[in-house]
Order: C-alpha cells, then sequence, then structure tokens
C-alpha cells in the first residue's frame, strides 16, 4: 500500500513538473534556432492571443533573422495595437523599416526608442541603424555621431567602427577616417572594407600634399 502511495505521488510531481517545463522560445533564438523559435511563439500567440506581447516579439527576432519582414512587420503591428509603448517593438520596427528601405519610418521608430529606453539592451544597435540611416541620406556628420555613440557601448565591433570611417571619409575628415579604419584594421586585419577604405584615404591624403 505504501509503495502505490509512493508511486501515486510520484507520477504527480513527474506531471506537475512536466507541465512547469515549457518550451523557451528565447532561449531558441538565442541559440540560433530561429524556426524552433517561431513555432513555439506561434503556439504561445494561439493559445494566449495579443495580450501577452512577449511572443510577438521574439517571434519578431526571430522573423527578422530569416529576413521575413513582411511577416515580422504583421506579428509587431498587432502587438503595438496593444502595446504601443513597447519598447522592444518600437526597435523591431525601426529594423524592419530599415531593411525595407523606409529610411525615415525606422529613424522615427530608433529615436522613439531611443527616449523611453536610453540604456535600453538594445541601445547600440538603435544607434548602430542610425548611423546607417545618415549615410543612406548623405548626413555624414549625423552618421559619425550616432555610430560613435554605438560604438561607445561596443568599442570592439570592427565593422562600425569601419562605417564610421567610412562616414568620416566623406565628411572629408580625412586624418580622422585614417585614424578609424586603422582602429578597425587592429581589431579584424582582414576586414576588406577597412583595408580598401584605408588606401583611399592614404591615397587623398597623398595628393593633398
Amino acid at each position: 500500500m505504501i509503495r502505490l502511495v509512493f508511486t501515486i505521488i510520484s507520477i504527480f510531481i513527474a506531471a506537475e513538473l512536466a507541465a512547469q517545463i515549457k518550451p523557451d522560445a528565447l532561449a531558441e533564438y538565442r541559440a540560433g534556432n530561429y524556426n524552433t523559435a517561431i513555432n513555439i511563439c506561434r503556439s504561445e500567440i494561439e493559445a494566449g492571443g495579443v495580450q501577452n506581447v512577449d511572443p510577438y516579439v521574439v517571434m519578431c527576432w526571430s522573423l527578422a533573422k530569416l529576413g521575413r519582414f513582411n511577416e515580422a512587420r504583421s506579428f509587431a503591428e498587432a502587438a503595438l495595437a496593444v502595446s504601443p509603448y513597447d519598447v522592444r517593438l518600437l526597435e523591431i520596427m525601426g529594423e524592419i523599416d530599415y531593411q525595407q528601405g523606409r529610411n525615415s519610418a525606422a529613424l522615427k521608430y530608433f529615436q522613439e526608442y531611443i527616449y523611453l529606453a536610453p540604456e535600453g539592451q538594445r541601445i547600440d544597435i538603435a544607434y548602430y541603424y542610425i548611423g546607417e540611416i545618415y549615410i543612406r541620406l548623405g548626413q555624414f556628420r549625423h552618421a559619425d555621431i550616432a555610430l560613435s555613440t554605438a560604438l561607445h557601448y561596443v568599442p570592439g565591433n570592427a565593422v562600425w567602427q569601419a562605417r564610421l570611417a567610412y562616414a568620416r571619409e566623406n565628411s572629408g575628415e580625412l586624418r580622422d577616417a585614417a585614424a578609424a579604419y586603422e582602429k578597425a584594421l587592429s581589431l579584424d586585419p582582414q576586414l576588406a572594407d577597412a583595408q580598401r577604405g584605408l588606401a583611399r584615404v592614404h591615397s587623398a591624403l597623398a595628393s593633398r600634399q
């Protein structure tokens, strides 16, 4: 009898623990398993509706990583209708608009994100994209400021450092551009964009002498 009771109790405990261990969409996203994260989020959304925006956020991040920006937009817009000041949704909308070439809309979302979350988890990414938008618009000094700020948060990013150098090169700040390209190459000696950029700047500086 005692053994039977113990067995029954063990079954109930195991069932309760199994119910508590749910698939973690965020963990799958962070592991790079984007399709798995999407499937988990889809199940959570179907079960809970739009009241909980967390699965919408991870869904959008995962879809964006796969380049499925139209789908990401539809989920982000649905969640923003319920939670219009969720900074995670504002930031991902900025990324989606950037990738689809809507520069003004993307800039607005990133600026709103920065205003609402000046120390947010994706603040570096927001400033990086703002810098890229300003490069697209030919506003290279603004790009310099934004990319410099992004690098304040992630100083070891060689690609961002090369983009900062490019902005300075195009604003005519050749010596500062050379220094930035050299910094990029110190971080990644094989970075082709930085190699070509530094050669251009050296050539332009030599022609001034």
